[in-house]
């Protein structure tokens, strides 16, 4: 019985984590698109791939995951550049990318 008990703990500690995960990577597409329609480019493969994961510790002073994604985007159709974003949570705190160039 507690063998039991310790799997199903593991097992919803797991789907969280993994929950979490697909949720700021959802996140992360969306911002992207927004980021390469505001520029008038095109994103690549419509999607980003997680670069990595770190701990921090927020202002409240809680533990969090801090999660990089990269994207690929065109200018003409026949180039590609790697575009990068970070996200606390669900919030973004870093974009390298393409801009809008009528600025």
């Amino acid at each position: 019985m507690p063998t039991m008990l310790i799997v199903m703990i593991v097992g919803s500690v797991a789907f969280a984590f993994w929950s979490a995960g697909r949720g700021a990577a959802e996140r992360a597409e969306v911002l992207g698109r927004e980021a390469c329609s505001a520029a008038g480019v095109q994103l690549l493969d419509q999607t980003v791939h997680v670069m990595g994961m770190r701990l921090y510790r927020g202002d409240d002073g809680w533990l969090g995951w801090e999660r990089t994604f990269r994207f690929d985007y065109s200018r003409d159709g026949e180039d590609r550049h790697a575009g990068r974003l970070v996200l606390r949570g669900g919030r973004m705190i870093s974009f390298v990318g393409p801009v809008d160039q009528t600025i």
